[in-house]
């Protein structure tokens, strides 16, 4: 009897999840024995981060917990360092903090992007990156916290600095996050004495000349005329030159304060690419062919954000297809079939789908939405957002919670509680202890009142 096919997924994302919950379920027992290597034992289903953000989704459950999920599968909790396809071995540091190899005969790359970063100086000690679960938490009480902070001034540089937001970067993060984010800070000033939501001032910045490309030039131009009526500012065509320290200097000679700032300006390849064998393009994605193979290697595919896949809707030989999650569930189900057919010896298909459209939140009750070629805007635009959306989110019970998360939130209203022990969560037993710890830095609003004083 043949033995089972050694399968391993690089990735829990997207691509990798939704690939291994087919294989799963398309496989027969004892045909191969699947393996998905992720950092993270969760899926996050990123369209619904600003929501979690903003308080309007429970952010436990934008995510899907792969043990659950994939019970066919062996989920390893631990980032992968390396792949050698000569070897056909993958080099796997786990979450205990050893390094093991893990041979294949099928190989799934899918890890996904990160942050494409520039060299701002101030960056990495002031940026917010709005990728994970765990920076949309941090991004809501952080806010929330500035609120707080600026109740409890009468400085008013340090107020102003405490109330400027500032989000870097047009596409549909930036804007779904800073419309998201806004609503809720305007709907927490209720909650304060002495700030009006006029008092709190949203700032995006985009080095190109439109925002959110993907919805067209006039939609485009609706968005900005939506945030600009939210007294949000756009500065087009405008980069962060740095932002040490907080303060921000933008190449139209703008400069100011804020303590909040906002990274999302595009993504790029997973870097772990680089410690492969893996043929690459130019931006540094896997060269895959429209059957979703890897160029000139057997068993070995790819899909998803760090991958270059011929896109054969349109004539241009030279297009490929755009990393969203849209491309990602169906080229996961592709992936899966050819899989399937590979090792079975039968034919595989090719990648084709036309792109259907975008949708957008604008914050609540606001969006923009072109859909095979059909505009909408407003409420109509906004509710197919959501509807799309949770029919994407993996399984039932994901979908259930965030209906009931959305049921709640228009009877009850937003919960507007920063809870920024959850960051620091031994400070105050450090304290109480005796400090053994190293303290925790000082607050914008302590180091200003140690100044004055």
């Amino acid at each position: 009897m043949a033995h089972a096919q050694r399968i391993v997924v690089v990735g829990g994302g997207y691509v990798g999840m939704y690939t291994a919950l087919r294989l799963q379920k398309k496989l027969r027992r004892g045909e191969a024995d699947i393996t998905v290597i992720d950092p993270q034992s969760h899926m996050t289903y990123q369209p619904f981060l600003p929501e979690a953000s903003a308080g309007s989704i429970e952010p436990r459950h934008v995510v899907v917990p792969l043990h659950k999920v994939l019970r066919g599968c062996r989920v390893l909790t631990g980032r992968v360092t390396a792949i050698s396809d000569a070897h056909k071995q993958v080099t796997v540091q786990t979450a205990a903090g050893h390094t093991t190899t893990l041979g294949y005969d099928v190989l799934v790359v899918a890890p996904g992007s990160v942050a494409r970063t520039l060299p701002v100086p101030g960056l990495p000690e002031q940026g917010i990156a709005f990728k994970t679960v765990g920076e949309a938490i941090y991004l809501r009480n952080h806010v929330l916290s500035r609120l707080d902070a600026a109740s409890t001034t009468a400085d008013p540089e340090l107020r102003s600095r405490l109330l400027t937001f500032v989000v870097v970067g047009g596409g549909y993060a930036g804007v779904e996050a800073l419309a998201e984010l806004a609503d809720m800070a305007r709907y927490a000033t209720r909650y304060y004495e002495g700030i009006e939501p006029g008092d709190l001032r949203w700032v995006l910045v985009e080095a190109m000349d439109r925002i959110m490309p993907e919805v067209g030039p006039k939609m485009g131009a609706y968005t900005v005329r939506r945030l600009l009526d939210a007294g949000i500012e756009v500065l087009l065509e405008t980069r962060v030159e740095a932002m040490v320290d907080g303060h921000v200097v933008l190449s139209d000679g703008q400069e100011f304060d804020a303590d909040t700032i906002v990274w999302t300006a595009g993504v790029k390849p997973n870097p772990m690419l680089e410690q492969t064998d893996l043929p690459r393009g130019p931006r540094g994605h896997v060269e895959c062919a429209a059957d979703l193979t890897v160029d000139g290697l057997k068993g070995v595919f790819s899909a998803g954000d760090c991958a270059s896949i011929p896109d054969l809707t349109k004539d241009d030989p030279n297009a490929r297809t755009s990393p969203s999650a849209q491309h990602a569930v169906r080229q996961a189900k592709v992936l899966a079939d050819n899989i399937v057919a590979y090792l079975r010896g039968y034919e595989m298909k090719q990648y084709r789908h036309s792109y259907a459209g975008s949708v957008a939140s604008l914050g609540l009750y606001k969006g923009v939405a072109q859909v095979y070629g059909i505009k909408l805007k407003g409420f109509p635009a906004w509710f197919m957002h959501r509807t799309y959306h949770v029919s994407r989110m993996p399984t039932w019970n994901r979908r259930f919670r965030i209906v009931m998360d959305w049921t709640t939130a228009l009877l009850m209203g937003r919960e507007v509680v920063a809870l920024g022990q959850i960051h620091e969560p031994k400070a105050e037993f450090s304290r109480i202890a005796g400090g053994t710890v190293t303290p925790l830095p000082p607050t914008v609003a302590q180091e200003a009142d140690a100044k004055a004083s």
